[in-house]
């Protein structure tokens, strides 16, 4: 009888079948059973782990149903001889003389790695006060609802048509879902055949610079502004032309017109300044005169919180020179990774069979859930909540900050947007004080990767609120002023 002793730290938040059967389903492929011996009874399996012998039984019996093991009457679990050694598939091994490996420096045209870039923590969710942007409060998450729409989905009198290759092209239901239901609250108007969905917005951005960008093409862009946008057009060389951003956004001033302008008008990245009415007339009257195309980046336009926030650029567009993109999981789930772009159908039948050949579409099942889980109104019904969170939260440590940093200045403008973006005194450095900082258990982010130039500023930083509860908000602002106070 075999006398192997399994050891699992059960997690108390997953089944116990599932992380034993893992368990096991791992011993088996890494071989460590012997073919010739039963495996540990049921009885002892359950006894040597403190679950029930019923527990062990059905993983025993499942495992047997799959092919792993086989059951011999009144001698036990054996494995299936498919899982003998010999059977199993052999790791690869390292190359014996690193002299031949091929050289991968010299061979890359580009270095992606080394373009400047925001990091974060992988980490982000073990720090005590997690100013982190972009991350939500996952115990916010919809999870009854999303289990209902997967319980459609999954349904035995469906026809699960998730699981056809759709090639090149996306669910008519969620297409639909985002022409009546998404883009009418921005002021958009368009057809399905205008929409195009993308696994998140910067893969949309990603998709645009393959198919209009090279060398000597001049693009507009922010700054401070969103770092990988900018980083998708340099990887396809375009030429970046650095635009300075005030109270009212994007200044344009009276340089020549680029090929294309990249902005974020709803809420700029990072500052979170709301680009003002006027500023979007002057934009959209160049760009027009100078034949320019303006890729508008709404990245937020569901989480956006404001009252009554102005209609997205795209709702005046006229004559198809806006593309519009967007995302349909930032405040919903951002490892859903669901996005859309809407343009001219021209464009929109070249980026769809561009596509096709990097990964044909975005996740069906996906794709459906999603399209089920607005046509149930349960994604509106979330968003008002995530909204009046957001404000309640924005409230919050706006008060705060006011109270305890208010050398900390907010940009005006920025009035609530999804982020603060705070300059604190000259001669405060940002980076140095997100390092104490995080040695205190608060997270915030250095401001200097945002900025466009050979010296930016050191002392600007960014706070996100949706990551931190509501009532460690003060106290996690009170260690960071602590920090502060330290020089």
């Amino acid at each position: 009888m075999n006398t192997h002793r399994l050891h699992v730290e059960f997690d108390k938040h997953r089944g116990l079948q599932e992380q034993l059967r893992e368990t096991l389903v791992n011993a088996i492929l890494t071989g460590i059973f012997p073919v010739d011996e039963a495996l540990p009874s049921c009885r002892q399996l359950a006894a040597q782990l403190g679950v029930s012998r019923n527990t062990t039984a059905l993983v025993f019996e499942s495992l047997v149903s799959d092919g792993y093991l086989v059951s011999r009457p009144r001698s036990g679990f054996y494995l299936h001889p498919d899982y003998h050694p010999g059977c199993l598939p052999v790791s690869g091994n390292a190359p014996e003389c690193s002299a031949d490996a091929p050289k991968w420096g010299n061979r890359l045209r580009k270095s992606p790695s080394q373009f400047e870039s925001i990091m974060k923590p992988a980490h982000w969710m073990h720090y005590r006060y997690p100013f982190i942007y972009g991350q939500p409060d996952t115990r916010s998450f919809p999870m009854t609802q999303w289990r209902s729409t997967s319980r459609w989905l999954n349904g035995g009198m469906r026809d699960h048509q998730w699981l056809v290759d759709q090639v090149d092209q996306d669910v008519p239901m969620l297409l639909e879902q985002i022409r009546t239901r998404i883009l009418p609250k921005r002021g958009i108007v368009a057809g399905n055949d205008e929409i195009l969905v993308t696994l998140g917005s910067q893969n949309a951005l990603f998709l645009l610079a393959q198919l209009l960008m090279r060398r000597g093409v001049k693009v507009g862009v922010e700054s401070p502004g969103f770092r990988e946008g900018i980083n998708t057009f340099l990887l396809h060389d375009a030429d970046i032309v650095v635009h300075d951003v005030d109270e009212q956004g994007i200044v344009l001033g009276d340089r020549p017109a680029c090929d294309y302008y990249y902005v974020t008008p709803g809420h700029q990245v990072p500052t979170g300044v709301t680009m003002s009415v006027a500023r979007r007339h002057q934009l959209m009257e160049q760009a027009r005169l100078a034949d320019t195309v303006i890729i508008e980046d709404d990245y937020d336009s569901e989480s956006n919180f404001a009252d009554n926030p102005l209609p997205a650029l795209k709702a005046s567009d006229r004559s198809g020179r806006v593309i519009y993109v967007s995302s349909l999981s930032k405040a919903l789930s951002p490892g859903l990774r669901l996005g859309f772009m809407v343009a001219d159908p021209e464009l929109i039948d070249e980026l769809r069979a561009l596509r096709r050949l990097m990964y044909r579409h975005p996740p069906a099942n996906i794709q459906y859930q999603m399209a089920h889980f607005l046509a149930q109104g349960y994604y509106e019904t979330h968003l008002r909540r995530y909204r009046e969170e957001s404000s309640r939260r924005w409230d919050r440590l706006h008060q705060t900050l006011n109270k305890l940093m208010p050398e900390c200045r907010r940009i005006p403008g920025s009035e609530q947007a999804n982020a603060f973006w705070l300059s604190a005194p000259e001669g405060i450095n940002t980076e140095m004080l997100t390092w104490r900082a995080a040695h205190a258990g608060v997270l915030i982010e250095p401001g200097h990767r945002h900025f466009l130039c050979d010296a930016p500023p050191n002392n600007y930083f960014r706070m996100g609120f949706h990551a931190i509860a509501t009532e460690d908000i003060m106290p996690g602002v009170e260690t960071l002023r602590h920090q502060l106070l330290r020089g």
